[in-house]
């Protein structure tokens, strides 16, 4: 007999949260192969490979989008997959090198009593604002994350409150 998982026994065993699943299943990226009588999400093994691929390929920073696209046969590689990430690592790291290179400059200026000039305030800025801007998202990222772990809990309390309304 092939084993199925509901939504909530889904997201414990994957590490993902409830609310991300059903938001899979939402944008038609991952939906359950089956549902209970009473409308539950069930997932099979099948399922569970499919997730697995999913988070894999978020994992090596493919957007939604694009694992939708790999998924759906799009001519995507592995090696395509690795450029890209690769790509977008070293974008990153320029970003840190030019933020990096404007600090060391303005600093060697500060340690000689040099005076800055508005180009130097204004260039040590944008690599600040850049470099906040990528802090800011990890930041939301990590706060959506809590929260959605907020309403996974919250979403448990109530499917445990409708299964007892629910029994005879």
């Amino acid at each position: 007999m092939e084993r199925n998982w509901k939504v909530g026994d889904l997201a414990k065993l994957s590490g993902v949260t409830i609310r991300t699943l059903r938001y899979y299943d939402q944008i038609g990226l991952f939906s359950p192969s089956d549902q209970t009588q009473s409308g539950h999400r069930l997932y099979n093994e099948s399922d569970l490979i499919l997730l697995q691929q999913i988070l894999s390929l978020k994992e090596l920073g493919l957007s939604l989008e694009e694992v939708k696209s790999v998924l759906a046969g799009d001519h995507y590689s592995p090696l395509e997959i690795v450029t890209l990430q690769k790509s977008r690592i070293k974008e990153q790291i320029k970003q840190q090198q030019k933020l990096l290179d404007q600090l060391e400059y303005v600093s060697k200026l500060m340690k000689q009593k040099t005076p800055l000039t508005i180009e130097d305030f204004t260039t040590l800025l944008q690599a600040m604002k850049i470099s906040h801007e990528k802090l800011t998202v990890q930041w939301k990222t990590n706060w959506e994350s809590r929260l959605d772990l907020l309403g996974d809990f919250l979403d448990e309390e109530n499917e445990m409150k409708k299964s007892k309304e629910d029994e005879p």
